[in-house]
């Protein structure tokens, strides 16, 4: 069999850094490379600064990168978000890879709320999130996927969804998750310990030294969707939805409790 010619793969990286000064986040710097693009939306109900991360390429397959660093200097506040769900499409060889790196002062916060990853049959994707938390500094992550598009009758029989986070305060590991999904994901989701037959689901995560008092409006909020549990100033939820639609439903509000009822990115919306 004749080897197979290689094939352009997309690389992106997006980085920022922003710091509080004059009772105000102020951008101190940014700096995009290849499909990463940062833009900088104006926003009045936004609390310190909103970035909206953006891939050109209109998606990932097996060989493409990105990598995402961004940072809030003492006392700044970060929302970062993209631009609409990402893509991963099937891979003839290889991974995507897409990797993100959080960076937060002395009592900064930034929420890390990208929309949802869309997993098409035979796609593959790991992806890492690493935070760096200072004393005082909070951090409201989520990831959400949807196993194909089921107002188009999509299935993902078959690919891989490696999903690892890290996160340390002062150099301490204080959380550490791996979800992984790999082979035959439409049978192994349909087991019930798994996902029992959801198409879509969502992990959420509050670094707060107050996580627990937001434990009671996160479980009103996600109802029967799914589960949350709080300890040592942290706050873990996981979800379960039957399709894309459904899930979104649920992040909402969830979202928005844990951000103490202010509102998501416009882009959540549109």
């Amino acid at each position: 069999m004749p080897d197979l010619p290689a094939l352009q793969r997309a690389r992106g990286a997006g980085r920022i850094a922003v710091a509080h000064a004059d009772g105000r986040t102020r951008l101190s710097r940014l700096y995009q490379d290849g499909c990463g693009k940062i833009r900088l939306p104006r926003d009045a109900r936004a609390e310190g600064l909103e970035a909206v991360l953006i891939n050109t390429s209109g998606g990932v397959t097996g060989g493409d990168a990105l990598s995402w660093r961004a940072e809030a200097g003492d006392g700044a506040r970060l929302t970062l978000t993209t631009q609409a769900c990402e893509k991963v499409y099937r891979a003839r060889d290889g991974e995507a890879v897409i990797e993100t790196t959080l960076s937060v002062g002395v009592g900064a916060r930034i929420d890390w709320l990208p929309q949802e990853t869309i997993l098409f049959d035979g796609g593959r994707l790991r992806r890492r999130l690493q935070a760096d938390l200072a004393p005082g500094a909070r951090l409201l992550a989520v990831e959400a996927a949807i196993l194909g598009r089921a107002a188009m009758g999509e299935t993902v029989r078959a690919g891989a969804l490696a999903d690892r986070w890290r996160i340390r305060r002062e150099g301490r590991l204080v959380f550490a998750d791996d979800l992984r999904l790999d082979g035959a994901i439409a049978e192994t989701g349909a087991e019930r310990p798994v996902l029992a037959g959801a198409q879509a689901f969502a992990s959420i995560l509050l670094v707060d030294d107050e996580a627990g008092r937001f434990l009671a409006p996160l479980r009103a909020a996600l109802g029967p969707a799914g589960g949350a549990s709080a300890f040592d100033g942290k706050l873990f939820a996981r979800l379960t939805a039957p399709d894309g639609f459904s899930l979104r439903q649920a992040l909402l509000p969830a979202l928005e409790a844990l951000r103490g009822g202010a509102p998501l990115p416009r882009v959540w919306r549109t």
